[in-house]
């Protein structure tokens, strides 16, 4: 499968738009989730992970605290934002955590 390309600004701001849970720091969208107790986050990231892999996409996770997840998302390769992030944003909001 062909590579995507890197989103230009007009892409990385109406993708922003349609994600409203999703802020944008540099060359990443980040989110933070905050569950009820340690093993609701570690679902929440067995979920993710599950997704990630059958789009062959990967976020960073970051587990602190007891129960805090920070995501985030880039597309490594390409040192910045692709539809692929936009994708998968879409379907962790879609989770509803």
């Amino acid at each position: 499968m062909a590579r995507p390309e890197r989103a230009n600004e007009e892409l990385i701001q109406i993708a922003l738009d349609n994600l409203p849970l999703w802020k944008r720091k540099d060359e990443t969208f980040e989110k933070e989730i905050v569950a009820s107790n340690f093993a609701g986050i570690i679902g929440v990231v067995n979920s993710i992970a599950l997704i990630s892999e059958t789009m062959d996409h990967h976020p960073n996770l970051l587990i602190y605290g007891w129960n805090k997840l920070k995501i985030t998302l880039t597309t490594h390769d390409l040192g910045g934002l692709t539809r692929l992030d936009f994708e998968l944003a879409k379907k962790i909001d879609d989770l509803n955590f």
